[in-house]
């Protein structure tokens, strides 16, 4: 049995996944077992893994798309390793991440997981200092200190500063947890990392670059924020704090949410859905709620139109 399961969920990204199976070769703690599930890819896919000869790679293989979480999780079970971690197919680990990462786990069997930072790339494996820095500033974990994380909801909740891709769990944790929800695309990681606070596991956080997360143009679009923001919803939806602070926080982005998935929908057409959710998210902005009260008013075209003024001036 591999003390750690490494799992790469992937979806048509055949020129990417390479660097992402290859980090994870490359480590230099190699007692592992990778496996990749893939979720209905029509890119070459299978014909890429075929390839690769290392009888530590499992190949998981749906035949038809199942959806982010479903295919996750389907990683998961598969797994038999002590140890556990998630990352993307357009993601990479530094050579040092599972040595770093497990001598904490086997050093304190109290310790559930372990985060880690992380560089950003490009398209080209290009790593962005600046990038990286002000990406560590933004999440909190520039002021975040080595060691076990004592306020962890309000770390996870508040800052966000855990990125699942660079933690390590114990794979007991997850499964007392039932991993990440099924039929979820998105949000699915945050939920996560507070059901895990809730539930008083451990944290560790390890200040150190030790994987490689990839800004890229497939990342962004139109297409994607009502999936998204939907998510979203149903993710602050889920929770009602004990904490003020914390309970302040959910309810402020609740509305941010409610008024920008109220807006996407009624540009899209879905008029008195979108009415619904900007009259219940007005609190958090009452000009941007009046506004797109007024846009729902107008003929389709102009309708379009004036959303595209909006998104000018407010960028």
């Amino acid at each position: 049995m591999p003390k750690i399961s490494i799992c790469i969920p992937t979806f048509n990204r055949v020129k990417l996944l390479p660097f992402a199976i290859d980090s994870v070769l490359q480590q230099t703690y190699q007692d592992f077992e990778l496996i990749i599930c893939d979720d209905g890819s029509c890119d070459g896919t299978p014909k890429l893994i075929s390839q690769y000869t290392d009888r530590r790679i499992k190949y998981i293989r749906h035949s038809q798309n199942i959806g982010k979480s479903n295919n996750m999780r389907s990683g998961f079970e598969a797994a038999t390793g002590e140890y556990f971690i998630k990352f993307d197919d357009d993601d990479r680990l530094t050579p040092d991440f599972l040595e770093h990462t497990a001598k904490i786990l086997a050093q304190d069997h109290s310790i559930d997981f372990v985060g880690t930072d992380h560089w950003i790339i490009d398209i080209n494996n290009i790593r962005d200092e600046v990038k990286t820095q002000e990406n560590s500033r933004r999440w909190g974990r520039a002021n975040l200190a080595a060691g076990i994380v004592d306020n962890l909801l309000e770390i996870v909740f508040i800052q966000q500063s855990f990125q699942i891709g660079a933690t390590l769990f114990r794979r007991q944790t997850l499964l007392d947890l039932g991993f990440m929800q099924p039929n979820w695309q998105n949000c699915e990681d945050n939920d996560l990392f507070v059901r895990l606070a809730l539930a008083d596991k451990k944290g560790y956080y390890l200040p150190e670059l030790l994987m490689e997360y990839r800004v890229h143009a497939e990342q962004q679009g139109i297409n994607r924020a009502i999936p998204y923001l939907q998510d979203k919803l149903r993710y602050l939806s889920s929770y009602k704090f004990e904490s003020q602070k914390l309970e302040k926080v959910r309810l402020q982005r609740l509305a941010e949410t409610q008024l920008l998935l109220g807006l996407r929908l009624i540009e899209k057409g879905e008029i008195q859905k979108g009415r619904e959710l900007v009259v219940a998210g007005k609190s958090f902005s009452h000009a941007k709620a009046w506004t797109g009260l007024g846009l729902s008013l107008l003929p389709k075209g102009l309708r379009g139109k004036g959303f595209e003024v909006l998104r000018q001036v407010q960028g």
